[in-house]
């Protein structure tokens, strides 16, 4: 514990509120609340923890916090400080699956959509599904029955789905507001849970067109009878008041918790939704932020009636939602409850092994790692190879590790300026100088530890521009592939040395994820790179012609030759300006003159 934590702690107010971890970059790696500010926070810094919550107290260099006036208030403002700064402790709580729900949308001419974005806009939606299949087997039904906008064709101008007598928006004479009113409200009573009278009246129209000898509308009717039936049939009712609602259940145990949500959807059990994530905070304070993320940063609709275990803050939850929230202790909703827990607990165990496995092949191998090479645990690994072939094209590419899995945003990739030909040194001179120029202009965090593909030229290359010319002391270490270009060793130190890694160990297998993962990244660049020079035309030359602009060129003038021949007036009735077409003719005039090598393309 720091000096700066030491003062900090002493001043703590006892008020409820919020406290931001962060590291010694300044980066916030976690965010917190408390009814108790003072106890809380503290509580990091004092006693025995397990090993997940020492791996983050190991990592606070400094912190913050808000004070507020109620617990709600500091549950509302934790909320949404993780949803600003996106710390990597509080990453796990994030629910990324999103379920699909059936929207009528709030148009003229209303649509039937399949959609996972609920939206706070006028529109009617139902769900969620189990399934996208589920949903679109509803959907695919219902436009059977129903004829809804499926086009965007204007009155008079009849689509396909017109002539299949699924949309009338197109036709001559489109539904009035109230026949759609009509025929939403009939969709609405269908996906309530009202199918039956639907069905009666499908059969009372089956019916009277066998009377009238009128067969294939009557098979037509039948089919969608027992389309309905089927569709219907996959849902069992569980209870009969087709309330809304959803169950909550958990488990923890060594630091990791695990939810279990059940969706009741008009009396039917829907789907669950299983999350399992890392604990710092006492359970039930984590079941509650997780609870009001769950609703406000995730597209979940708010049901009816929330049911939660007994210990739970309910009032709280009910306050923040402002929806009707309450522990069962008996009945039916009880055992739904338990269900909910015992399926939480299962679950939890379940994933035990898998969890822990994990984490020996990443975070546990990025510690042991640093102690190999004696530095501070590298939280942060930037990776950077080189690419090309005899110096044509030449590319470099970076790749991001933290704690010891890939970060994808945080990937670059450079194209070579400086150096001619095939100077592998020069260019790691460039590559690192360019990336750490802009890392300390933006103030952007800065690696633990930087692996470069190569040996000690490389290393020294990259150490020297870090030293000399940025003033950064930051571990370098080098990775070297054998004949077979496989991973062979761990380049460190000054001179760099060999460093002795286990092949069959968790922190070998790290650096060797690593090479491959960079090594891969720059060669699909490369090969992006050079498959776009193969199919150069002296048009992407010409400053002020894009992309756009050389496919319309081509697509009017239909090759290079006739585009020779047009004139500045030509050009101009295409949407092109003056200025550009005059040194487009420029161009092509003085290309005549001196012919072009590369290959030019045509429409």
């Amino acid at each position: 514990m720091n000096e700066v934590i030491k003062k900090k702690l002493e001043v703590l107010p006892a008020n409820p509120g919020c406290y931001l971890m962060k590291d010694k970059q300044g980066t916030i790696i976690y965010v917190g609340k408390s009814k108790t500010l003072r106890n809380r926070v503290r509580s990091y810094f004092t006693g025995a923890h397990d090993r997940k919550t020492q791996r983050l107290v190991q990592e606070i260099a400094d912190f913050e916090y808000f004070v507020t006036s109620s617990e709600l208030e500091a549950l509302i403002l934790e909320m949404n400080l993780i949803k600003k700064y996106d710390p990597k402790y509080n990453v796990m709580l994030k629910d990324d699956k999103s379920y699909p729900y059936l929207k009528i949308t709030a148009e003229r001419h209303p649509r039937l959509l399949v959609t996972r974005q609920v939206k706070k806009d006028k529109g009617k939606y139902f769900g969620p599904y189990p399934n996208v299949m589920a949903a679109r087997e509803t959907k695919k039904l219902l436009d059977r029955m129903y004829p809804l906008r499926k086009c965007n064709n204007p009155p008079g101008r009849p689509c396909l789905y017109y002539h299949m007598k699924q949309c009338l928006a197109c036709s001559k004479n489109p539904p009035s507001e109230e026949e759609y009113a009509e025929i939403v409200k009939e969709i609405t009573s269908f996906l309530q849970g009202n199918h039956k009278e639907i069905v009666e009246k499908l059969k009372q129209k089956m019916f009277e067109a066998s009377e009238e000898l009128n067969f294939e509308r009557a098979k037509e009717l039948r089919d969608q009878i027992q389309h309905i039936e089927v569709v219907m049939e996959k849902q069992k009712m569980t209870w009969n008041d087709r309330v809304d609602r959803d169950i909550f259940g958990y488990s923890y145990d060594k630091g990791w918790m695990c939810i279990q949500v059940f969706f009741m959807r008009q009396g039917k059990l829907m789907e669950r939704n299983v999350t399992s994530f890392p604990i710092y905070d006492d359970p039930e304070d984590a079941f509650t932020s997780y609870i009001g993320r769950f609703y406000l940063h995730q597209n979940h609709l708010k049901p009816k009636e929330i049911l939660l275990p007994i210990g739970s803050n309910s009032e709280l939850i009910s306050e923040l939602l402002d929806v009707n929230t309450h522990t069962p202790f008996r009945g039916k909703k009880r055992e739904l409850v338990e269900l909910a827990m015992k399926n939480a607990k299962i679950a939890l165990s379940e994933k035990f092994f898998l969890i822990e496995r994990d984490e020996e092949r990443t975070i546990v191998a990025t510690e042991k790692l640093g102690e190999i090479l004696n530095i501070e645990t590298p939280h942060r690994i930037e990776a950077f190879d080189n690419s090309n072939i005899q110096g044509t094209d030449p590319v470099s590419a970076m790749v991001v590790f933290i704690d010891g899995r890939p970060s994808k945003k945080d990937y670059r990739k450079y194209k070579i300026r400086t150096v001619d030909g095939p100077d592998d040194y020069e260019t790691m001179r460039e590559v690192v100088r360019r990336r750490y120029t802009r890392v300390l202009k933006e103030e952007l965090p800065l690696p633990d530890l930087i692996i470069v593909d190569g040996g000690k030229g490389q290393i020294n290359a990259a150490a020297d521009v870090l030293e000399n010319e940025l003033g950064l002391d930051i571990p370098i270490a080098g990775l070297v592939k054998d004949e077979k270009h496989k991973t062979s060793e761990l380049l460190y130190g000054s001179p760099p040395e060999i460093v002795p890694l286990e092949r069959r160990s968790n922190e070998f297998y790290l650096v060797q994820r690593i090479q491959d993962e960079v090594h891969r990244f720059a060669i699909s660049f490369h090969r992006n790179v050079r498959s776009k020079g193969l199919f150069h035309s002296v048009l992407d030359d010409i400053p002020g012609v894009g992309e756009k602009r050389k496919k319309l060129l081509l697509r009017h003038f239909k090759s290079i030759n006739e585009l020779k021949k047009a004139s500045v007036e030509d050009m101009r009735k295409l949407g092109i300006p003056a200025n550009t077409a005059k040194e487009i003719i420029r161009h092509l005039n003085d290309q005549d003159s001196e012919p072009t090598e590369k290959t030019e393309t045509t429409m």
